[in-house]
């Protein structure tokens, strides 16, 4: 419920994952049916390594490829709720931190259970368990990953 009479604020997790997407679609349902606005969060940072240096591709820019997710999430969002006022965020750092801090001002949390760090087998990723414990918001780990096309 949003506070102060303002209107509900939530906040989604987008990292192109199955699980991630679902918890898009409820969280824009969501935000439509209250009147709310829905901002998508897609986080980035440069691949790390102990030791090893990580051999990147010429011209590899991993904030791009989150710009494009975003874009591609927000048409999403547009396609199916064009009232929603909808915002989208690309932010550098580890998906966990900057979801956390996204939740300062929000009212709601959505995030997939799972995402593209996943170990096989897993219920509840490492993201979304970090947010479940850290969030300044009332969290929602979405468990149904959308249809595949």
């Amino acid at each position: 419920m949003a506070r102060n009479g303002q209107t509900e604020r939530v906040v989604v997790g987008v990292d192109g994952s199955p699980s991630s997407l679902a918890a898009l679609e409820w969280a824009a349902d969501y935000a439509a049916r209250a009147g709310g606005t829905l901002e998508m969060v897609s986080a980035w940072d440069w691949p790390h390594s102990y030791g090893w240096a990580v051999p990147l591709p010429e011209g590899y820019d991993p904030s791009v490829d989150a710009q494009g997710l975003l874009d591609r999430s927000q048409a999403l969002v547009r396609e199916r709720h064009p009232d929603l006022e909808a915002s989208g965020v690309v932010a550098q750092g580890h998906p966990a931190l900057v979801l956390v801090k996204a939740s300062e001002h929000a009212d709601l949390l959505v995030v997939g259970s799972r995402g593209h760090g996943e170990f096989a087998g897993m219920l509840l990723g490492s993201v979304s368990e970090h947010c479940v414990t850290n969030a300044h918001c009332p969290v929602l780990v979405y468990r149904r990953e959308a249809p595949q096309d």
